[in-house]
């Protein structure tokens, strides 16, 4: 079947097919977080790839699980996995297509902090609509149709069954102060400074896309990364976002669109319920960001 046409039939959306996607997502994120653990709990070699960042057989595993499930279940669209990508396997894109990471935090893997997780998102037009996002340290998984405005957590029991789903919205705008969350590895003066704006009630430090989810959860109303990403480090946790009921805006303050050159992120902010402040005024590119950037 011609991919527009595969892309147009989980566009229109039967709910049907949006289930049986996420459905997917889930399993695939589960296997691979196996895939992880069984790495996690064992003597592992790492290696530094030619952006400075860690590597791991955890990663090539959990990818290789990802990618040989999306296969099946949709074959047609193209996916962006970070080690594909690595690697140079870049599929073309058009307006569907798939983003993976499939250990993002792995520095977190790497000190054994628990802070890591498996991201697999459809985009549509430009914006993740499907996302999953799995913790295995904490057996937690994260699920979002932004499409349908619904989103939820669970935990994974030790046979793989989901236990029983909590519906996650992002919580209202507190008239006290606000919950924010940051970056462990990426806090800056430009962070600090950014929520000098905010009177901020209290502030927590998490890895990878977690952060995200806690804003979905409610549990924070405020993450500003005021450092580079890449798509597929978030656009699973944007689409639980958006289906909670918050917005993950790009820099200038509109929301964060996928698909850009290189796949790249200049920084975003997430936010529950309310609109923040853009970023840009306070986002300092360092000179390799910049040449990453163009």
């Amino acid at each position: 079947m011609p991919r527009g046409i595969v892309g147009a039939m989980i566009g229109g959306l039967t709910a049907e097919k949006r289930g049986e996607v996420l459905d997917g997502f889930i399993r695939a994120a589960i296997d691979a977080g196996e895939a992880i653990m069984a790495v996690y709990g064992s003597d592992f070699a790492v290696t530094i790839k030619s952006d400075a960042s860690p590597v791991t057989e955890a990663d090539a595993a959990a990818e290789a699980i990802i990618l040989t499930a999306l296969a099946a279940l949709l074959p047609d669209i193209p996916v962006i996995a970070e080690e594909e990508v690595a690697a140079g396997r870049v599929p073309r894109i058009d307006g569907t297509f798939l983003l993976v990471d499939p250990l993002d935090g792995t520095k977190e893997f790497v000190e054994r902090r628990g802070d890591f997780t498996v991201n697999i998102a459809l985009v549509e037009d430009s914006a993740p609509t499907l996302g999953v996002v799995y913790a295995p340290v904490e057996r937690r998984l994260y699920a979002g149709d932004a499409a349908a405005g619904i989103a939820w957590t669970a935990k994974v029991g030790e046979d793989g069954v989901i236990g029983l789903r909590e519906t996650m919205r992002v919580r209202p705008l507190p008239t006290g102060g606000l919950s924010a969350v940051a970056s462990r590895a990426h806090c800056s003066a430009e962070t600090d400074a950014y929520l000098a704006q905010f009177t901020i009630a209290d502030r927590v430090s998490r890895g990878s896309s977690l952060k995200i989810c806690m804003v979905a959860r409610g549990q924070a109303d405020l993450y500003p990364r005021l450092a580079p990403t890449c798509e597929w480090d978030i656009a699973a946790g944007d689409a639980i976002l958006r289906a909670a009921g918050g917005r993950l805006n790009a820099p200038e303050g509109a929301p964060m669109r996928y698909g850009k050159s290189r796949f790249f992120n200049v920084g975003f902010v997430a936010a529950g319920g309310f609109d923040p402040p853009p970023i840009a005024p306070f986002l300092a590119l360092d000179q390799g960001a910049r040449k990453k950037a163009h």
